[in-house]
C-alpha cells in the first residue's frame, strides 16, 4: 500500500465552552471525526447549528455533548441561551475509514 493511500482513523476533538465563548471559535474536521463540547462555565449552554444540522439541547455546567461530523460543509452554530456566543464547524474532505 502506498503511503498516499492511507486514510487516518477518525479523531476526537474538544471544544471548550468557557468564559461565555466557544474555544476554538472555528474548528476544521473531517467526516467521521467526533467533536466534544465541554461546558466549563457555571451556567448551561447549547450547541445549536444555525441550519438545524444539530442541536445539543441544554448542556449543564460540567457536562459535555458529542457530535460526529457527517458530510463536508460549513456549519455555523450558536448558544440558544446566549446568542452572542457563536462558533463554526468546518467539515472538509472525505470520510475517514475506521
Amino acid at each position: 500500500m502506498l503511503a498516499g493511500n492511507v486514510i487516518a482513523a477518525p479523531r476526537t476533538v474538544a471544544v471548550a465552552i468557557e468564559n461565555m465563548r466557544f474555544d476554538p471559535v472555528a474548528l476544521t474536521v473531517s467526516p467521521g471525526d467526533r467533536i466534544v463540547w465541554v461546558n466549563k462555565d457555571p451556567v448551561p449552554h447549547t450547541v445549536s447549528a444555525d441550519g438545524l444540522a444539530f442541536n445539543s439541547g441544554e448542556i449543564a455546567s460540567g457536562a459535555s455533548w458529542t457530535y460526529v461530523a457527517k458530510r463536508p460543509g460549513e456549519l455555523p452554530y450558536h448558544c440558544a441561551y446566549h446568542p452572542a456566543m457563536k462558533g463554526k464547524l468546518i467539515v472538509t474532505g472525505a470520510e475517514k475509514q475506521t
